[in-house]
């Protein structure tokens, strides 16, 4: 028992000091990014693509913000078989606006997934252009039914160091919780109810506009930016690069647009990040809501491991980016591990204060103690300080003592990845591969059910 105990001790602190490494890697250029210096929109043309199934709680309201900040842009709204008035209230925007276009999908080809709705609107866009057309001119940005652009968003990625350089094939800027202040997130629940939500609103905000912002800064050193699913641009040449004969750029997988940044990467482009400019999107206060949603990410994570071969075996990626790439798809299968090691060390000490609890005592006065704080320590410490680093970078006005709380508070909310690894492996085990849409806060139900489809 005492070789098990020591065996998994070090294999969880070597997991935890290799965890805290990362971090401390990705800080340092979190801390020093400095804007870039915009572009001129007016030198490229824009489109919008927003996939949309049962999205009538929010389109509308999407479409008119749109075209009240982005008059010259080309909307493309996919209507994936939608069973709410989806295609109608877009019907309604496009027939006095000759910019905001209806593309559908009807059943059985409908409710395959987001990529193939984001194909549809690609071959819909491709069939507009006239076949000279320049399309290193033209970018095609994936928002999100709610999603909301920054108003500098066009000018901030026509920047010399993103879509200004023709190298550059795609961009994902930063994301942020449009209702991040909201006091009341779910009004028809109790204040305990409201308080949870604002939390868990809040932590969404701060894992994106935090770790995940520092996550794609170290990216840019790597060369391994990768693609989201809300603020992705990307220049239609570098689409048609990975397109193939049947028009298909994005993958099939439960996490398509990693994927599509990999397959970009392959392909010879440039991905590329910027903080400067953001899209708003709607943070989820169910806590439901959030595991399903991060239940689908953690299996898309798992299917996009079949790309390591290729990786690896690619001249267009470095060694370093090959081993970032790595670490991040065997994210989902440490948390299993992790899950089955950590507690180990702790049921043991358990099982030893019942047996022996003088002898425990004793042990632990005498400096058995500092071990279990060290192993708290490196555990808590790499997501407690995204607290104070968001409340440095991101809103300062929130203050020093309610930012160490969110980071305890995120600390705690960061475990719902082991929930969900767990969750998605066991959809893996099962074949399962089909996916309802996360519901939106306004939705009580969604009608419809998930297309399974072997990946």
């Amino acid at each position: 028992m005492g070789y098990l105990l020591g065996l998994t001790q070090a294999f969880a602190l070597f997991l935890s000091v290799t965890f805290l490494t990362y971090v401390l890697t990705i800080v340092r250029p979190y801390l020093r990014q400095r804007p870039d210096p915009a572009g001129n929109p007016a030198a490229f043309e824009w489109h919008l693509f927003i996939p949309c199934r049962d999205e009538a709680a929010v389109i509308g309201a999407t479409l008119h913000y749109l075209r009240e900040r982005f008059s010259h842009v080309n909307i493309w709204v996919v209507d994936d078989g939608s069973e709410d008035d989806t295609a109608r209230i877009v019907e309604e925007i496009a027939g006095t606006d000759a910019r905001v276009h209806l593309v559908r999908r009807r059943s059985p080809e409908a409710r395959t997934g987001k990529g193939d709705a984001l194909n549809a609107a690609y071959r819909a866009l491709d069939d507009f252009l006239s076949p000279d057309a320049d399309r290193t001119r033209h970018v095609v940005c994936v928002l999100d039914a709610d999603g909301r652009p920054a108003p500098n968003m066009l000018s901030v990625c026509a920047g010399e160091k993103l879509f200004g350089d023709l190298a550059i094939g795609a961009v994902q800027v930063d994301v942020w919780m449009v209702n991040r202040d909201d006091r009341n997130p779910c009004p028809e629940r109790g204040r305990f109810k409201n308080a949870f939500g604002r939390l868990l609103v809040r932590m969404q905000d701060l894992e994106f506009r935090g770790p995940i912002s520092a996550i794609q800064l170290g990216r840019r050193r790597s060369g391994t930016v990768a693609m989201g699913g809300n603020g992705q641009l990307t220049r239609l040449s570098a689409l048609e690069k990975i397109a193939g004969e049947e028009r298909r750029p994005w993958g099939g997988s439960l996490l398509e647009d990693f994927e599509l940044g990999v397959q970009l990467l392959l392909a010879g482009e440039r991905n590329e990040y910027t903080p400067d400019t953001w899209v708003e999107q709607e943070g989820l206060w169910s806590f439901r809501r959030l595991i399903t949603q991060r239940t689908r990410w953690g299996q898309g994570t798992m299917q996009c491991a079949k790309y390591l071969p290729q990786i690896w075996r690619s001249a267009r990626f470095s060694s370093l980016g090959a081993l970032e790439v790595l670490y991040y798809l065997s994210q989902p299968w440490m948390q299993l591990v992790g899950t089955l090691i950590y507690p180990i060390p702790m049921i043991y000490l358990a099982s030893r204060v019942i047996a022996d609890p003088a002898g425990m005592s004793w042990w632990l006065l005498e400096g058995g103690w500092i071990l279990f704080a060290i192993y708290g320590a490196f555990g808590i410490l790499p997501f407690v300080i995204w607290g104070p680093l968001y409340w440095w970078r991101c809103e300062p006005g929130i203050g020093l003592g309610k930012s160490l709380l969110y980071g305890f508070a995120y600390a705690f909310y960061i475990y719902n990845f082991y929930i969900t690894s767990w969750r998605a492996f066991w959809r893996v085990i099962r074949g399962r591969s089909g996916w309802a849409k996360t519901r939106r806060n306004a939705e009580t139900h969604v009608a419809g059910t998930p297309v399974a489809r072997e990946m």
